[in-house]
């Protein structure tokens, strides 16, 4: 019996960016060997006779399916566009599955009443995708394609506008815009706003092979806390190794994304070479290499990829240059895009100071920033007034000046509002991971077989450093002078105590702190692959038989802050930076009278170089051009000695 022919599964209209690979397929069912033969505008395409049609795609066309048998009986597919986008298609996975993937994002607007008003949104996708735009979170009727248009624009049309973009395969939305409609003439340029902030920042201090600093531990502290009142998302880090450099970095920019701010500031020893910035990680060898650091143009282009409203770079450190006699390393540029800053302490070949008053410690050039960096003022208006502070500097006058470069095309300030109207997928995605990263311990009450309640609470002085804080609320019938000691298992090393260390760690954990019994700092959580245990011993007094006695408690706190992300996963290569086993200090007897790591007695103020020295260094003559999309590194580069 002969059987019609049947379409079980017709093509399926897509939408691409120009030269994108493209298979349209085909299913149908009927009696013996089918044969098939694709058109497109009522043309045979050439080589078309299977069932899944491959193609270039060039330009937009429509193309059908003709499908027959051997007894001459033939149907016909639904025609599909295959729609060509000639657009910027930077962001765009290298695997991409199909998903819809927003090309072009609805621009704020404010126009005069009466006039047109057209938002426009476009996007790839295989399926092409549905759209659907919303005002103020609720759907538009009939409002479902990539263009928005309302020929005569009157007060009820005043909002915020977004586009859901979806296909079988996923759902994407568009960061809401601002439409205003205004009765005169005179039309201002809406106020730019950013989908969200987010902001990592790292100090280096604690050296293996050179000078220890003091400053990153207030500079990171302090810009953490200005950044958090302009509505940054800041995760804040100190001392790691190259290998947790690049975690956290990776980290970072995965938060990233269209609409998004994004900063990165870092505080320690660094250098530049080539025209590029490297960033000396706690754990780099003496000499080192550039495998051994971090490169910040790398930064820089990976921010750009995730196509960030804007992109901001601050470095507080020395850009001395070595070997510059070393064939330079190939450049692969970026595409511009725009809204791009960078903020250097130092200018080329220069170097960048901190400086020590006493218990204080700070980075020149951040010390100025904090200053400043909460004006609602472009940012590079910003970093003009910390230019011109840093001048007028006594202490680094004819040694330090600041260097901005950038590609701001927007009047962007780092105190823009954050617009949060119709939360998107990826923003609560953000939310969630920034949490996680911040999420504090809550606080315990233990009670004791002898009748004493001892409380343990948490804080955090950066997202890797944690301090236990332990107080005694009640005292049992039978007991006197207690006291409470905190361990940790495993041991998490102090690495900011001791005779050669700064104070500021200790002066910031005595402003956060009520006169606990006993204070246990928990450093280095990054390393951290297991859940964290605080045992607190209670020793005390029997009042009847007069012994001294001793009983211990258990809080499993997990893995907070930042040991949560797991950043030592990708962790291969990292060297010990200090030695293992020791043991996590009290902050209960903190003497405060040794001097500042690098102070001389007599001389209270004096600045010091963030330079870290490496080997015999060649300097020449360099473009003051900034190289920002440095794709390649020289492995072979290697230091003299």
């Amino acid at each position: 019996m002969i059987r019609d022919i049947v379409i079980v599964r017709h093509p399926v209209t897509v939408c691409v960016p120009v030269n994108h690979k493209v298979t349209l397929s085909v299913r149908a069912e009927g009696s013996g060997i089918l044969n098939y033969q694709w058109f497109t505008d009522n043309e045979e395409v050439c080589g078309g006779t299977q069932a899944d049609l491959i193609i270039k795609a060039q330009k937009t066309q429509l193309y059908v399916c003709r499908v027959n048998d051997s007894f001459c009986n033939c149907v016909f597919s639904e025609w599909v566009k295959v729609k060509v986008l000639d657009i910027d298609k930077s962001g765009l996975p290298v695997q991409w599955q199909g998903e819809p993937h927003i090309a072009v994002n609805p621009k704020p607007q404010t126009v005069q009443q009466g006039a047109k008003l057209t938002l426009r949104c476009v996007a790839f996708g295989n399926p092409a995708p549905h759209y659907q735009w919303y005002r103020n979170g609720q759907p538009l009727q009939d409002k479902t394609s990539d263009t928005l248009q309302i020929d005569r624009a009157t007060a009820e049309h005043r909002g915020s506008y977004l586009c859901s973009v979806s296909n079988v395969l996923k759902e994407r939305w568009t960061e809401p815009v601002d439409v205003d409609i205004v009765q005169n003439d005179h039309l201002p340029c809406a106020a730019p706003t950013a989908t969200d902030k987010v902001a990592l920042l790292i100090g280096n201090l604690n050296y293996s092979n050179h000078p220890g600093l003091m400053a990153p531990i207030m500079d990171v502290h302090q810009l953490a806390n200005l950044l958090q009142q302009l509505g940054f998302r800041v995760v804040s880090l100190l001392d790691l190794t190259r290998e947790e450099m690049l975690a956290a970095i990776d980290k970072f920019i995965q938060l990233l994304d269209r609409g998004v701010y994004g900063l990165f500031y870092y505080a320690g020893h660094g250098y530049e070479c080539s025209g590029r910035n490297y960033l000396v990680a706690v754990d780099a060898p003496q000499p080192y290499r550039p495998e051994n650091c971090v490169c910040v143009q790398r930064v820089m282009l990976s921010m750009q990829k995730r196509q960030t409203a804007l992109s901001v770079i601050l470095l507080d450190t020395c850009r001395k240059w070595y070997n510059q006699d070393c064939i330079p390393s190939a450049i692969m540029p970026l595409g511009p895009s725009g809204n791009t800053v960078y903020g250097y302490a130092t200018c080329e070949d220069a170097e960048a100071y901190e400086v020590q008053d006493g218990g204080k410690s700070t980075g020149i050039f951040t010390k100025y920033l904090n200053k400043h960096i909460l004006q609602s003022e472009k940012v590079t208006h910003v970093l003009e007034k910390v230019s011109e502070d840093l001048g007028r500097e006594p202490l680094v006058t004819g040694k330090q000046a600041v260097e901005i470069k950038h590609t701001l095309k927007e009047p962007r300030s780092l105190a823009d509002p954050v617009r949060t109207t119709g939360h998107t997928r990826e923003l609560h995605l953000r939310d969630a991971c920034w949490r996680r990263a911040n999420a504090l311990p809550g606080k315990k009450r233990l009670m004791f077989l002898c009748g004493v309640e001892v409380e343990v609470s948490f804080s955090a002085l950066f997202s890797n450093v944690l301090v236990a804080f332990a107080t005694v609320k009640t005292t049992g019938p039978r007991t006197q002078d207690c006291s409470i000691a905190l361990s940790s298992k495993p041991v998490l090393e102090d690495t900011f105590s001791g005779p050669d260390r700064s104070d500021d760690m200790d002066n910031l954990l005595f402003k956060t702190s009520n006169n606990p019994d006993y204070t246990l700092r928990l450093c280095a959580l990054q390393k951290l692959k297991e859940s964290l245990i605080i045992k607190v011993d209670l020793h005390y007094t029997h009042t009847e038989s007069k012994l001294r006695l001793t009983e211990s408690l258990q809080v499993d706190i997990g893995k907070p802050l930042v040991a949560s992300c797991k950043l030592y996963k990708i962790n291969h290569t990292v060297t010990a930076c200090k030695q293992e086993g020791a043991s996590a200090q009290t902050m209960g007897n903190i003497s405060s009278t040794k001097p500042p790591l690098h102070q001389t007695q007599d001389v209270p103020c004096r600045p010091f170089t963030r330079k870290a020295e490496c080997a015999a260094k060649v300097a020449v003559t360099r473009s003051n051009e900034p190289e920002e999309n440095d794709e390649n590194e020289l492995q072979d580069f290697t230091f003299g000695h």
